[in-house]
């Protein structure tokens, strides 16, 4: 992946100097304009990250594709020609979008196409063993058969003496009679990932692990390689050890304060540009059916504390008039015409940002829940609790990576993501998720 940026950073910059003409010059005599290059160059791959090009597993039609690649210079032109207004360089750029634009989508193609994805192939081959051959194993086949991650291969899977019968590919199970690590040499292994779900009892060859971790090969478990690869930490291969003694999990001071700064800046920043927009879409609701324009409703949040949460009303006054909470879904009856509409635009959350001042949730973090939904997904999802231990968020990382969770499973897979940010959570992390949060509006991801 590093290599993928850095190589396509390179593109866009060596790119953007030949639009605005360096040869005339050299470019000593000109930082101003290397200063604008070198913005560009990065706008456009924060861009390209916004919009999925870069994410694991991504699997976009050709006209999706080419659409994202088109909006990050549409979008990042406009931009750098605004920031090139403050400064005091006469570089006629609004004459050259359109070469911009040409060299920026058809130089990325390329670079990443012909040069990117087959040297990292090629020179880069991070080879995987899977050792197992069950339920597990079959999930780690699949997720690198479909998302194909760059550089990592699947060699084969390493059949256990005390395990279930094989359900992967059987022409993937590599043939018995081979000791693990004179297997891991022969096939020059760079990574196993342990993929049995029970571990006791004689089921591993721990010596032999503990040879090939001492050789350089990279061992890993399968809560591990999700986390690594997808971003989620699957909930079937999770375990209470895992939560206590591994890595992350941080709540410090200095993260906190840090975190509520953040918080406040952008949250203060929102409210002053998107109030005009508020406000339009208040007289909207009001003037579709009148009634209460804002919807306020209990939801639960740090540390299992309840709220109220402030929303736009998009449904019906009558959406509950039995008085039992319900999910959203596709295509629901209750949203009226006007509620869609913001729906689709995310207008509807904006009024959180007064949740977020408050500090009763921020900016990043998992979506807060109603407390009738918090009680029942407690009972039959394990670890539900852990997504309570940071402050709710008016976007999350579930909220980027996953569509809406309308059902019992589907609750489980966001959940999968909510454990990783909670794991994880950083600023960067925090700046990726308001990054693909620009994507999920634009593009209407997940709406309902």
């Amino acid at each position: 992946m590093l290599f993928q940026l850095g190589a396509e950073l390179s593109w866009l910059f060596a790119a953007m100097l030949l639009v605005l003409r360096l040869d005339a010059k050299p470019a000593a005599e000109q930082p101003d304009v290397v200063l604008i290059a070198f913005c560009f160059a990065v706008l456009i791959i924060c861009l390209n990250g916004a919009f999925g090009l870069y994410r694991r597993g991504a699997k976009l039609s050709v006209g999706a594709y080419m659409t994202r690649m088109l909006l990050a210079p549409a979008i990042g032109i406009p931009l750098i020609y605004v920031g090139v207004q403050f400064l005091p360089l006469q570089v006629p750029l609004i004459d050259r979008w359109i070469y911009a634009i040409l060299l920026a989508l058809f130089g990325l193609l390329l670079v990443r196409h012909a040069v990117v994805l087959p040297l990292v192939g090629a020179l880069l081959p991070h080879r995987v063993l899977v050792l197992g051959t069950g339920p597990e194993a079959r999930l780690v086949e699949v997720s690198l058969t479909t998302t194909n991650p760059l550089g990592m291969r699947l060699v084969g899977f390493y059949a256990l003496e005390k395990t279930q019968e094989a359900v992967v590919t059987p022409g993937r199970i590599i043939a018995k009679g081979t000791a693990l690590e004179e297997t891991v040499r022969q096939l020059g292994i760079d990574e196993i990932v342990v993929a049995v779900r029970q571990q006791r009892g004689g089921v591993l060859p721990l010596r032999d692990l503990l040879e090939c971790r001492l050789n350089g090969v990279q061992v890993t478990d399968l809560a591990r390689y999700f986390e690594r690869v997808h971003g989620q930490v699957p909930i079937e291969s999770l375990k209470i050890s895992w939560l206590i003694y591994g890595h992350g999990f941080r709540q410090s001071t200095l993260r906190a304060i840090v975190k509520r700064c953040f918080d406040l800046v952008v949250s203060a920043a929102l409210i002053v540009v998107s109030f005009p927009i508020v406000l339009v879409a208040m007289l909207m609701i009001a003037g579709e059916g009148g009634g209460p324009v804002i919807y306020r409703q209990q939801r639960v949040g740090h540390r299992g504390r309840t709220f109220t949460v402030l929303k736009l009303r998009s449904m019906s006054q009558d959406a509950e008039k039995d008085g039992r909470a319900a999910w959203a879904v596709q295509n629901d009856s209750r949203v009226t015409r006007v509620g869609r509409l913001i729906r689709r635009a995310r207008i509807d959350e904006l009024p959180q940002l007064l949740n977020v001042l408050k500090g009763e949730m921020s900016f990043v973090g998992p979506r807060p829940e109603r407390p009738e939904f918090v009680a029942m997904l407690a009972e039959q999802i394990p670890f539900y609790s852990v997504r309570h231990s940071v402050k709710p968020g008016l976007t999350g990382w579930a909220q980027v990576r996953y569509s809406y969770g309308a059902t019992v499973e589907q609750s489980i897979r966001k959940l999968e993501y909510d454990l990783y940010y909670v794991k994880n959570h950083t600023l960067l992390l925090d700046i990726v998720i308001l990054l693909e949060t620009v994507r999920v509006v634009l593009l209407g991801e997940g709406a309902r």
